[in-house]
């Protein structure tokens, strides 16, 4: 493939193809890990329209990003998401996007399934971290399982590929996993998990949270065949191959082993901020010289500045009683 002469490379000589962008910092749900029960959201006035979000994502394609994917908080809250949707998905028949795919809690899709398809997304992560309805709206505080596994039945009806994401939390959901890898494998779903990160102040201690994925594959591994496969989608996760159910299994571990030398990531929240890195402070702004000029030469200035402050990696850390490694949210930056 020819390299776009605007292409975005790091100072480490990563290429950044790949771009997450928060719609909305609200959701539906309050997962533990994720946000405090009594969150204070971004009020309106704050978040870029949805054609300003339109039209910087144009930008960053522009410039070499080959991989969009939305989040949130939850993205298919957002009001005239599938306009922003459907717009962007017409980046893909040539305009640049090899795909578009979204990160979701499934509450929303019995609605919105077919008119994903129909945008072109073909491939979403839905964030599902027990099968125990009870356990499950204990964890989500507002979720409700059943809600979720017809949203889940609408996507395989419409066609959509699904992997199943799932937070690794101690005494939680730990001995539930070989059951949802099962479960998660015989619906046809990928399924990864992921280690509890350090981000923004929550009402639980993250040390009672926190379950090392190394632990855990040494727990599947007694019971099933792992084969590690060179399966990327574009993001973090390293992946096996489970002899037994056929399927694979993702991994994420941003404690115990992280991926930052191969990062070709950055993440775009609501307001308008681009965070070069998950786990560090920097960032740039986008929203000012985005409505600074009706052209976009002010912003691609920005964001070649923002590249060439990407840092080597993060430095997350969980102990006891310390503070998060950083102090916004999940769901501002983008799950």
């Amino acid at each position: 493939m020819t390299q776009n002469p605007a292409s975005m490379i790091d100072p480490f000589g990563r290429m950044v193809e790949y771009l997450r962008v928060s719609v909305t910092d609200r959701c539906d749900f309050r997962c533990v890990y994720c946000m405090a029960e009594d969150m204070t959201f971004l009020p309106k006035k704050e978040l870029l329209t949805l054609e300003e979000l339109e039209r910087l994502c144009t930008v960053f394609v522009q410039k070499g990003v080959r991989k969009l994917r939305l989040t949130g908080g939850e993205p298919l809250v957002r009001r005239g998401v599938m306009q922003l949707i459907e717009n962007l998905g017409k980046l893909l028949d040539g305009g640049g996007l090899d795909e578009l795919t979204l990160t979701t809690n499934g509450s929303q899709l019995a609605k919105y399934a077919d008119q994903l398809v129909g945008a072109g997304v073909k491939r979403i992560n839905v964030s599902i971290d027990t099968l125990d309805e009870d356990k499950f709206a204990k964890i989500t505080r507002w979720g409700r399982l059943p809600q979720v596994m017809t949203g889940l039945e609408a996507a395989k009806k419409a066609g959509l590929q699904v992997k199943i994401n799932a937070v690794a939390l101690k005494e939680v959901n730990e001995h539930e996993i070989e059951t949802m890898l099962k479960w998660a494998h015989g619906e046809g779903f990928d399924f990864t998990l992921i280690e509890t990160m350090p981000l923004g102040e929550i009402d639980e201690d993250r040390t009672d949270q926190y379950l090392p994925l190394s632990t855990v594959r040494e727990r599947l591994e007694a019971n099933y065949s792992l084969a590690d496969i060179p399966y990327k989608t574009g993001g973090p996760a390293r992946y096996v191959k489970v002899k037994e159910t056929g399927g694979r299994l993702g991994f994420i571990t941003p404690m115990t082993h992280n991926f930052c030398e191969s990062c070709n990531r950055v993440r775009l929240t609501c307001t308008g901020t681009l965070y070069m890195c998950l786990g560090q402070d920097d960032a740039a702004d986008l929203r000012g010289p985005l409505r600074e000029s009706e052209g976009n030469e002010l912003v691609a200035q920005a964001i070649d500045e923002a590249i060439l402050r990407k840092p080597k990696g993060h430095d997350f850390i969980i102990g006891r009683n310390s503070a998060p490694s950083v102090s916004r949210h999940m769901s501002t930056t983008g799950g």
